[in-house]
Order: structure tokens, then C-alpha cells, then sequence
């Protein structure tokens, strides 16, 4: 209940966190760096009371970039006591920031048209949290939102080290045959039965790819839920996002063990 009364203060706490405001046991930092020609701006939260090295959040971002709410979605992460971390998959380092619905499709196509680019970007992103001095680089767990949940699934093709593989509200795309052949980890897929631009029909498939990989999964589906329900439109959403909320949470106290 803690973590879902968090959340629900995202809307009045999203603007402190961007303005770069922290509570007392909270530390918010910016990191800047670059892949390829394009400078990229990531977001990492942590509680500065944790000493040691500790589990780490890796967040990748819905089609909206790097907004307010994914800087809220990662201060959640922390305070789990996690390192969490928002990669930056556009290019905010440079000013990529999606301002209406055109701009966010022009965006994700990019990346939905080069799968090397994608799995490179978020590479990037990895990288960096991996050197932090703060993480353990064994206890890792992407947790990405709409098009960062299908980010993740093309990321785990890569044999990236993940304990856990999240994606909440995923937009799922075709991938590749035999992707799941390197996956690691478990994955956690929790989704909206109306979803109409990613059907059960659609997460259906992921599903038997991961059964036939026999990699370890729990798939939850929410009734009345549409797309993005981490910005919930009716009382079906809250419910949804308040369980996809409380089911991560739980599921990363039991691998991590914090």
C-alpha cells in the first residue's frame, strides 16, 4: 500500500523531481554522455542513507522521452531502496523531447525500423549504470513502460544480465526467431485486456515464445484496461496501475531480497 500511495502523489511530486528538488533521504542526479554522435541525458535516483552496493532499477521510458513522469516512475524505484535509473533512449541530451503524439511516432519509428540502433541505445544506457560504484552489477531489473517494455524484450535478446525483465502496458512488436535463446531472467508482463494497439492476440505470442524458451514468467492481464494505464483514464486504469505497481514491488522484493 506504501508504494501504491507513492505513485498516486506522481502528479503533484513529477514537477519537484524535474526541477531537481529531493527530500531529505533522496538524491536525484543527471548524467550526460554520448552514443555515437547523439549526447544523451539520463536520470538516476537513490536514497543516500544506503551505503554499499544495492539492486538497480533500470528504467526505460515510454514513447513520451524523458518527462516528468518518468523522473516520478524512477524516484519510485528508489524508494524501494533501489538505484534506479531512467536511460536515455532519444537523445534528451540533445533536446529530443516528443511534444505531441506525431513527434512521439516519429520517434519510436526510428527505433522500431533499426532494432541495432534500439538494442545499442539501451546498451548505452546499461553501460553506465553498470560502472556506478553504488550498484551490483548482478541484481539488475529493467522495468520499461510502453514502448520501453518493447525495448526491454529486444534488450533481453542481447543476453543482457538481467534478474527480472518488466514491461507494464509494453508495446510489443515482431521480433526476431530465436530472440529468447539468449534471454536471462524472469519476465513480468502485465498488460490491459482492451489494449487496442497491442492485443492479447499480440502479448499471446510473446508468451509461447517464453514458454518455449522455458524461461521463467508471470503475465498479468487487467479487465476495462486500455494502453497506458500508468496514467490511468478511468477507475478500471487506477485498479490496473495500482496492481501492476504492487506486483512489481513484490516481485522485485523476492529477487532481490530487499
Amino acid at each position: 500500500m506504501r508504494l501504491i500511495r507513492l505513485l498516486a502523489a506522481t502528479a503533484a511530486g513529477a514537477v519537484a523531481f524535474a526541477a531537481g528538488a529531493a527530500r531529505a533521504e533522496m538524491r536525484n542526479e543527471w548524467g550526460v554522455s554520448s552514443h555515437g554522435n547523439t549526447k544523451l541525458k539520463a536520470y538516476m535516483a537513490y536514497d543516500d542513507k544506503m551505503t554499499g552496493r544495492r539492486p538497480a532499477v533500470f528504467v526505460v521510458h515510454a514513447r513520451e522521452g524523458m518527462t516528468p513522469k518518468t523522473l516520478a516512475l524512477t524516484e519510485t524505484g528508489a524508494k524501494l531502496g533501489y538505484v534506479a535509473f531512467a536511460a536515455d533512449i532519444f537523445g534528451y541530451g540533445q533536446g529530443v523531447l516528443p511534444k505531441d503524439v506525431p513527434e512521439m511516432q516519429a520517434q519510436t519509428a526510428i527505433y522500431t525500423k533499426d532494432r541495432a540502433l534500439m538494442r545499442a541505445r539501451t546498451q548505452a544506457g546499461f553501460d553506465t549504470l553498470i560502472k556506478n560504484p553504488m550498484v551490483d552489477p548482478s541484481r539488475i531489473a529493467l522495468v520499461g513502460y510502453c514502448f520501453g517494455g518493447g525495448v526491454g524484450i529486444e534488450f533481453a535478446s542481447t543476453g543482457a544480465p538481467l534478474v527480472a525483465n518488466v514491461a507494464i502496458h509494453g508495446s510489443f512488436r515482431d521480433r526476431a526467431p530465436g530472440w529468447a535463446a539468449n534471454a536471462k531472467g524472469m519476465f513480468l508482463i502485465l498488460h490491459g485486456a482492451e489494449d487496442v494497439g497491442f492485443p492479447l492476440t499480440t502479448v499471446n505470442r510473446l508468451i509461447e515464445e517464453l514458454r518455449s524458451a522455458k524461461l521463467p514468467f508471470q503475465y498479468e492481464v487487467y479487465s476495462g484496461t486500455g494502453h497506458g494505464f500508468s496514467t490511468p483514464k478511468n477507475k478500471a486504469e487506477e485498479r490496473a496501475n495500482e496492481q501492476s505497481i504492487g506486483t512489481t514491488a513484490r516481485t522485485l522484493k523476492e529477487l532481490f531480497g530487499i
